[in-house]
């Protein structure tokens, strides 16, 4: 890649930056969409120049200009490991090839104790004159160079941040940086993701000489909680926020994702091998799926699955066709979720029904939910999670991070902005979507009238965590978002994809909660238009 400048600035000047970042560049305008546009700036050195001054705030590490197809993702191993066919990290679609793109990396550190990684890339021709803030994924801890290549391809001027650790060294891996590090732990929760916006913004004021019309937010899983944090905190950051599957409130969820391993644990009967949760499955899907599920693989309709696993109890001896009385009580602990004992109230409830495959009761902790706990918020590396107390432990956890992690439901500032929220999630993600649709009702209650169609939840039948599984994972959710934000056409209906090897094999309408495709009766199964979206009554919940 052609480099025509590289600037690695001294620290001077710590206020200087921050009020040039900050002044009059916080507000998102409702501007009219404006044709693409070619930057202000001669070259990315004039932009470095005009738009950077030095200051101990940002310290600038790169500037310079990528070559139309000539980026490549360092982060290969990510991208092999985290990536189906035909999506990113973000959940948005792969991106073949980049446009010429002014690159810059920064560094903030709005604290001693802060080194926030921050790029963001801006299209030398056909800008679309809007932002795009892209989400991370797990622990975070390095860039999401996928999801922003993919939006500099359709135009948009795009931001990223690590959110304060590299986990590409042992100390930043998983939870691991918050050990001791405070200010590290507030970087992570919301600054980094804050403090870039807010650089973004400036740079695109100085590289094309006017503020971005609209600023979109899309992340899945942590990048779906952090945009939640992002409504919260920061109502007029964004115009428009895609939060996919987000843990919230995390502590809960994590516990959650702990349970499984922490009873069977205890209780070594309650260990389940991975052969009878694929029988409790295929009974489920024979009971509870439509015609056009068993033939694609999922449930259409989780919720209203009625089967349960006393129903696979054996008559007699144990067999590869039936559960145990012990394997019986482990699914419906799974399915019901962690108890808290002192109250008898469901701390977070388990997963659906149809995602089966995917339990797991080994006696063994799920690492990145251990991380939680024994780091952000004990930080104890000792700590042994076989001794957790779903009392006392979960309360203390929740005082620790949820002031810095948990999102509330009024999100009320945020839509009075003039922002719209769009949620998905999976049917066969571990985080059962009736949690979510209880969050989501939960937001509509507490918005203003006028603002109670400001909202929109995606449940996606057969998909997995953020994307994967057997259903139609695949959608425009940037195209989703814009449109409804620039010409206020909601997503009460979207057509998605399931795309193997770089082929659509199949499409399939996903309707607005509480709204379920169902299948016309005589059309092709595979095709999007034998489907109509039908208005069901939302279940009872978890």
């Amino acid at each position: 890649m052609p480099r025509l400048q590289h600037r690695s600035r001294p620290a001077a000047g710590r206020n200087a930056l921050f009020c040039a970042l900050a002044a009059g560049t916080m507000l998102v305008t409702a501007a009219p969409v404006l044709k693409p546009v070619s930057a202000r700036a001669a070259t990315c050195a004039d932009l470095a120049h005009q738009a950077l001054p030095d200051a101990t705030f940002t310290t600038v590490e790169t500037v310079e200009t990528v070559a139309a197809g000539a980026w490549r993702s360092p982060q290969t191993h990510l991208s092999r490991i985290m990536t189906s066919p035909g999506m990113n990290l973000a959940g948005l679609p792969a991106q073949p090839a980049n446009p010429t793109f002014c690159r810059v990396a920064v560094t903030l550190h709005p604290s001693s104790d802060s080194l926030i990684r921050t790029e963001i890339w801006l299209p030398l021709q056909g800008w679309n004159g809007k932002l795009l803030g892209v989400g991370n994924f797990g622990w975070a801890g390095s860039l999401m160079y996928d999801g922003m290549a993919t939006g500099v391809g359709q135009g948009y001027a795009v931001a990223s941040t690590d959110t304060g650790h590299d986990d590409s060294t042992p100390e930043g891996q998983g939870g691991r940086f918050t050990l001791g590090h405070p200010e590290k732990l507030i970087d992570y929760a919301w600054r980094a993701d804050h403090l870039m916006t807010v650089t973004a913004k400036s740079l695109i004021r100085a590289f094309y000489g006017r503020a971005a019309s609209h600023a979109y937010w899309i992340g899945c899983s942590l990048g779906g909680l952090e945009g939640l944090i992002e409504a919260k905190r920061y109502p007029e950051d964004y115009d428009g926020i895609v939060s996919g599957a987000p843990p919230n409130p995390i502590v809960s969820f994590n516990a959650e994702q702990l349970w499984a391993g922490w009873m069977s644990y205890h209780n070594p009967a309650l260990r389940v091998a991975r052969a009878k949760f694929q029988l409790l499955n295929r009974a489920v899907m024979q009971a509870c799926a439509s015609p056009v599920g068993k033939k694609q693989g999922f449930l259409d309709e989780p919720d209203k699955c009625t089967f349960e696993p006393r129903q696979l109890l054996c008559k007699g001896a144990d067999s590869a066709d039936c559960l145990t009385a012990s394997e019986v009580q482990a699914a419906e602990q799974i399915y019901r979720g962690p108890v808290n004992p002192r109250t008898g109230k469901v701390i977070f409830p388990g997963p659906a029904k149809g995602s089966e495959d995917g339990f797991s009761a080994d006696g063994k902790a799920f690492p990145v939910a251990l991380d939680l706990f024994k780091y952000a918020a004990f930080q104890n590396p000792d700590w042994d999670w076989t001794t957790l107390n779903w009392d006392t432990d979960i309360a203390e956890a929740t005082r620790k991070v949820g002031p810095l992690l948990h999102v509330d439901d009024d999100l009320s500032p945020f839509f009075r902005h003039g922002g719209r929220l769009l949620m998905y999630i999976g049917w066969n993600d571990g985080h059962n979507p009736e949690q979510l649709a209880g969050y989501y009702q939960a937001l509509v209650r507490h918005a203003d009238a006028d603002n109670k169609n400001s909202m929109r939840l995606i449940t996606i039948p057969g998909m997995g965590h953020c994307y994967g599984g057997a259903g139609c994972d695949t959608f425009s959710k940037l195209g989703a978002i814009d449109d409804w934000v620039t010409a206020n056409r909601a997503p009460d209906t979207l057509v998605a994809s399931r795309v193997v090897d770089g082929k659509v094999v199949r499409t399939r309408p996903l309707c607005a909660w509480p709204a379920v495709a169902r299948y016309d009766g005589h059309g092709d199964m595979e095709k999007a238009e034998s489907f109509r979206c039908v208005t069901a009554s939302p279940s009872a919940g978890p």
